[in-house]
């Protein structure tokens, strides 16, 4: 009698067991995650903590430095009482309306003009070398913005008078001083060719011009000659 074939019993299929590393490697991940966020957290607001102290001590630091320059200016002006002859309306905020519209592309800072002192020009009247370009007018000559820009600051009463500074697209910046009167305010844009002030003779000055200077940043001490500046814009006086 024939026999039949053998009948396959099916078996389970083995169940995977979790092996001692890999129960520890998940267990160590998910340890690592839970403190690593914490951790980071409070990096963080140890740094912002930090930066708040070092923003703090930098505008103290400020506060001091401009209460040293105001006293020390006194102290000279008190010295010699011709030298600081700051406009009347100095004041900065005062809007008025150019008579000189404004145009594209980068102008001189004033006209009918000659140049005096130039760039690194030597002289008792500067404390090293002079640091821009001098141009003779008479006092009142409108005075122009070179090009584009934001004003960042408008001062009254040391050497240089009274003064503007942009800042200009490129990242360099203008400083136009001595001026007899300030028509724009810290914050405004101006365009190429647009009214800023008028030339005078405040601050040190033996007479009426503008005093214009070229630097990398706002501040004294970081002027370039302004003469191949303007012209890398197109400008040749």
């Amino acid at each position: 009698m024939p026999t039949g074939l053998p009948t396959a019993v099916p078996t389970a299929a083995p169940t995977a067991v979790p092996t001692t590393a890999s129960t520890t490697a998940s267990t160590t991940a998910s340890t690592t995650a839970s403190t690593t966020a914490p951790g980071v957290a409070a990096d963080a607001r140890a740094l912002r903590a930090e930066l708040g102290q070092a923003v703090t001590r930098l505008h103290a630091a400020e506060r001091r430095r401009t209460g040293i320059r105001r006293r020390l200016w006194r102290e000279l002006a008190a010295a010699q009482p011709g030298l600081a002859r700051p406009a009347a309306d100095c004041a900065p905020g005062r809007r008025s309306r150019s008579p000189h519209p404004a145009r594209s592309g980068w102008v001189a800072p004033t006209s009918d003009y000659w140049l005096s002192a130039g760039y690194a020009a030597p002289g008792g009247h500067w404390r090293h070398r002079h640091t821009g370009q001098d141009f003779a007018v008479p006092r009142g000559t409108p005075v122009h913005a070179v090009g584009p820009g934001t004003v960042v600051l408008v001062s009254c009463g040391d050497g240089f008078g009274n003064q503007v500074v942009l800042r200009h697209r490129d990242g360099y910046f203008t400083q136009y001083a001595h001026l007899s009167r300030i028509d724009v305010r810290p914050g405004q844009r101006v365009a190429a060719g647009q009214y800023l002030a008028a030339s005078g003779a405040t601050g040190n000055a033996t007479g009426p011009h503008l005093h214009f200077e070229v630097r990398v940043t706002p501040y004294l001490g970081s002027a370039v000659p302004p003469l191949p500046w303007l012209r890398r814009h197109g400008v040749r006086l």
